[in-house]
């Protein structure tokens, strides 16, 4: 299924019932009263958040969402019936704003969490309100409201414990896979990701974390050079990021030239994304001890810029023990 996290909806809710004029109408009663019922209310337009969907992908095909209308009143004392209200679902994460004014409608952080987006118009009061002491047979009854119609744009923000940012091609999907039950697309060339992936690392005793893999950035991706310029939004309600680093092939040819590159283009996309911690994680030292490089001393440069480091091998597997130990005591205590 193709990933997709922006999409653009019309929603109306349903018209109000009419009122009812009407009036007894009995044997042996000459001038029975007005007896006409009130209109029925009409459908409400809710949104409701569920872990089962990841993207807005189904939006696609659907973008006119409509709930029924309330019945017109009937005599003898008799209601309309309301409207049924429809629900529409959307993936955990997925912020609602009006197209036309902005105003956010609805922010999906839970499970199963709802909002109503459009309310359903009032049904109308039959004739039997209307009675006064100068007019007993009122032959006028009130028109139901009318429903909302809005237009309105929806953002999917992936919630998740832990980011993983980094150039293309730095290994992150390979960590994913490793760190949890994700099964990420995998090659080695760039853009292998083309949508962020989610993972959850379980540990013994049942607590879990949830990864997101988010797709490559490259030099320039603030000015819409590359992909992960679009997805840096799925990065700003994470607890911390993972920084991987590939220290056997560095992107510029210099393992601290390509942490300034992404660190650049965070703060040129999304400034705030500059005051989550992060871990830097040096990536494919299984390459690197061949050419017999001082991994040691790369950590060092890092930790002198006030970041934790660890080195790892996310395809051998060297380093994952003491990364899921780090991403326990950062995240769950």
């Amino acid at each position: 299924m193709k990933f997709v996290d922006e999409a653009e909806i019309t929603v109306k809710s349903g018209d109000g019932g009419a009122g009812c004029v009407s009036f007894r109408k009995e044997r042996f009663i000459a001038k029975g009263g007005p007896d006409g019922g009130d209109g029925g209310k009409g459908g409400n337009v809710l949104i409701r958040s569920t872990k089962r969907l990841y993207s807005l992908y189904d939006f696609s095909s659907r973008r006119s969402f409509k709930a029924q209308n309330g019945e017109p009143g009937r005599g003898n004392n008799r209601s309309g019936k309301k409207g049924k209200s429809i629900e529409i679902l959307a993936p955990i994460g997925t912020i609602v704003r009006d197209k036309e004014s902005g105003d956010l409608l609805a922010d999906l952080v839970r499970d199963n969490q709802q909002m109503i987006l459009a309310q359903g118009g009032e049904g109308g009061k039959g004739n039997k309100h209307f009675t006064t002491s100068i007019n007993r047979a009122p032959r006028f009854a009130q028109e139901g409201q009318q429903g909302e119609e809005k237009r309105l744009t929806l953002e999917l923000k992936l919630i998740a414990d832990i980011g993983i940012i980094g150039l293309p091609n730095a290994g992150k999907s390979t960590l994913l896979s490793r760190l949890s039950n994700a099964h990420p697309q995998i090659a080695d060339y760039p853009f292998t990701t083309i949508a962020p992936n989610l993972g959850v690392l379980t540990f013994d005793n049942e607590q879990s974390l949830t990864i997101a893999d988010i797709p490559g950035l490259v030099e320039g991706a603030s000015y819409g050079r590359g992909l992960g310029h679009r997805f840096l939004q799925h990065i700003e309600r994470t607890g911390f990021l993972l920084h991987m680093l590939d220290i056997y092939q560095p992107t510029s040819g210099d393992i601290l030239k390509d942490f300034y590159i992404v660190q650049e283009e965070l703060k040129l996309s999304h400034p705030s994304l500059m005051k989550k911690n992060q871990v830097i994680v040096l990536n494919k030292i299984d390459l690197i001890q061949v050419n017999g490089k001082d991994i040691d001393e790369m950590c060092h440069s890092f930790h002198d810029l006030g970041y934790e480091c660890l080195a790892i091998s996310a395809l051998a597997g060297g380093g994952l023990e003491e990364l899921k130990k780090l991403l326990k005591d950062k995240a769950l205590t």
